[in-house]
């Protein structure tokens, strides 16, 4: 059985034009769904948010421009620092426009990470097990 891999980091929340905010970012890859990356981000141990990328979008969006629809991802640099720019969209707002979090992840902690999930289960080895799949989709009825 492959280990559950876990990493957390400071990542910045952007809280406006250029302020940014502090929050933590915990990762995780568990090998039972390797096609996944999920990352919970907290404050003061209360979790913000919860999403599952793709784990292949997120190592592409550390060399270009990734993602269509809620999940979004490039490459951005300020100043020597290399990062990953995280957008993410939510519900509509009243206004009609869509709630919006702009996360910046420092790339190289990120990238030593994804380097140690290929390890675990290297790229174009992940299997699906539809029986496991399809047993889940029926238990929840």
């Amino acid at each position: 059985m492959n280990p559950v891999l876990r990493k957390t980091l400071v990542v910045q929340l952007r809280t406006g034009e250029a302020d940014r905010f502090p929050l933590l970012a915990h990762l995780l890859y568990d090998p039972a769904d390797p096609f996944a990356l999920t990352v919970t981000f907290t404050h003061e141990g209360r979790v913000l948010a919860r999403w599952a990328l793709d784990r292949r979008m997120v190592a592409e969006g550390l060399t270009r421009e990734v993602g269509v629809g809620d999940v979004r991802l490039r490459p951005w640099a300020r100043g020597m620092w290399e990062e990953l720019r995280m957008e993410f969209l939510g519900d509509v707002r009243p206004d009609g426009e869509r709630h919006r979090a702009v996360v910046f992840v420092w790339a190289v902690p990120l990238a030593a990470f994804l380097r140690e999930t290929r390890r675990v289960v290297p790229e174009g080895t992940e299997e699906i097990r539809i029986d496991d799949v399809l047993a889940a989709l029926t238990a929840e009825g």
